[in-house]
C-alpha cells in the first residue's frame, strides 16, 4: 500500500513540491500550461521496477516524492547500482527510445511523467525546458564524478557520512533552506540499499552508522529518522567543506 504522505502528493503544478528543482522550473505559465496537456502521474510501491534496462521508453519525468535506484545488470548476471533518483531527479533521456538502466522503486513513490514524443517536440520551441534539462545533466555528471572519489579513496565512515549529506541537502534544497546547523530528515534508503549503493557490507554499515550515533554526528529515532546537531561536522566527517562535495 502506498503511504499516506505519497497519497497526497499534489497534482497542481502550483502546489508541486519539487516546482523550483525540476526540468520545468524556469517555465512560464504558458509553458506549464503547455507541459501540463502531456502530462500524468504514476505511483509506484517500494519494491516496484519503473522500468527495466533495454524496455522501450514511451515516458520521461521527475521524482515527485520517494527515491529509486538505478541498477545495471552485467551478462553474467551480476548487478550494480549506479545511481540514486531523489525527488526532482529526471527519468529517462530525450531521444533514446530504450531505457539504459533498470529503474526501481526504493520507497513507495510518485513521479510526473511526460508523454516522450510530445515532451521532445516541446523542447524544440520551448528553450527554458532544453536550459533546465541540460543545467540538470550537468550537475548529474558532477555528482558522477564527485561519486567516483566516495567509492574510489574514501574510507567506510566518510561513505556513509558522504551519503547521508547528499540526502541533507536535497532535503533541505526541496524546503528551501540552507544546509547548515541542526538538520532533521528521514532516511528513503535501507541498511541494504546503502550498502549496495557504497560498495559495503551490511555489517559494515550497520557498524558506521552506530559509530557516527556514538559519537554525537547523527541521532537515530528508529531505523529511520536522523537528527544531525551540526552539519558541518558531518561534512568534517565526510570529508568535505560545506561548499564543496557532491551536488544534491
Amino acid at each position: 500500500m502506498l503511504d499516506e504522505e505519497t497519497k497526497a502528493v499534489p497534482r497542481d503544478c502550483g502546489d508541486c513540491p519539487i516546482r523550483h528543482r525540476a526540468v520545468c522550473a524556469r517555465c512560464e505559465a504558458d509553458e506549464l500550461e503547455s507541459l501540463d496537456q502531456i502530462k500524468y502521474y504514476r505511483s509506484f510501491e517500494a519494491g516496484q521496477t519503473v522500468i527495466w534496462a533495454g524496455d522501450k521508453m514511451d515516458f520521461v519525468g521527475s521524482v515527485v516524492s520517494g527515491i529509486a535506484t538505478l541498477t545495471q545488470t552485467m551478462e553474467d548476471g551480476r548487478t550494480q547500482m549506479v545511481g540514486l533518483l531523489l525527488p526532482s531527479d529526471f527519468v529517462g533521456r530525450p531521444g533514446r527510445d530504450e531505457a539504459a538502466y533498470d529503474v526501481v522503486a526504493t520507497s513507495d513513490m510518485v513521479m510526473c511523467c511526460f508523454r516522450k514524443k510530445p515532451f521532445e517536440e516541446l523542447m524544440v520551441h520551448t528553450p527554458h525546458i532544453a536550459q533546465r534539462l541540460l543545467e540538470m545533466t550537468l550537475d548529474e555528471l558532477d555528482a558522477a564524478r564527485e561519486w567516483m572519489l566516495v567509492l574510489g579513496r574514501k574510507t567506510a565512515r566518510e561513505k556513509i557520512a558522504s551519503l547521508l549529506s547528499i540526502i541533507a541537502r536535497r532535503d533541505a534544497s526541496l524546503k528551501l533552506t540552507k544546509p547548515t546547523g541542526s538538520m532533521v530528515f528521514d532516511l528513503p534508503l535501507t541498511r541494504e540499499a546503502m550498502a549496495d549503493y557504497l560498495g559495503l557490507t551490511l555489517e559494515t554499515v550497520s557498524r558506521q552508522i552506530s559509530a557516527l550515533k556514538r559519537d554525537g554526528v547523527i541521532q537515530l529515532e528508529g531505523k529511520r529518522h536522523i537528527t544531525v546537531p551540526d552539519f558541518d561536522r558531518l561534512m568534517e566527517e565526510a570529508g568535505d567543506d560545506n561548499d564543496g562535495g557532491m551536488l544534491a
